[in-house]
């Protein structure tokens, strides 16, 4: 078992910048594969970014490539995803998720990640 933890979600104009972090307990995070998903009202949850369990690789949608950077940091067991450059249309629940099985390589598919954390909004004003 993984518990997900995320913090840093709030309210910014458009253009600005948040840090969202989640930490884990449990198994060891390092083991992880880790990704960040999101929410917009009335719509799917949908990827935004991952990260291998060495942090060697990285991936993102298309919709954020370039403003958003995932990392970790496993001596603390955390995972982070520095959002820069907001526009309103990123305002959405941003959840974390944890992948024990893949995590060599990123993984995009939501079926792919065992584990998620309950999730923090972040709202972007214009």
């Amino acid at each position: 078992q993984v518990q997900l933890v995320e913090s840093g979600g709030g309210l910014v104009q458009a253009g600005g910048s948040l840090r969202l972090s989640c930490t884990a307990s449990g198994r060891t995070f390092s083991n992880n594969g880790m990704g960040w998903f999101r929410q917009a009202p009335g719509k799917e949850r949908v990827f935004v970014a991952a990260i291998t369990r060495s942090g060697s690789t990285t991936f993102y949608a298309d919709s954020v490539k370039g403003r958003f950077t995932i990392s970790r940091d496993n001596s603390k067991n955390t995972v982070y995803l520095q959002m820069n450059s907001l526009k309103p249309e990123d305002t959405a629940v941003y959840y974390c998720a944890a992948d024990p099985r893949y995590g060599m390589v990123v993984r995009t598919s939501q079926r792919d990640y065992d584990y998620w954390g309950q999730g923090t909004q972040v709202t972007v004003s214009s």
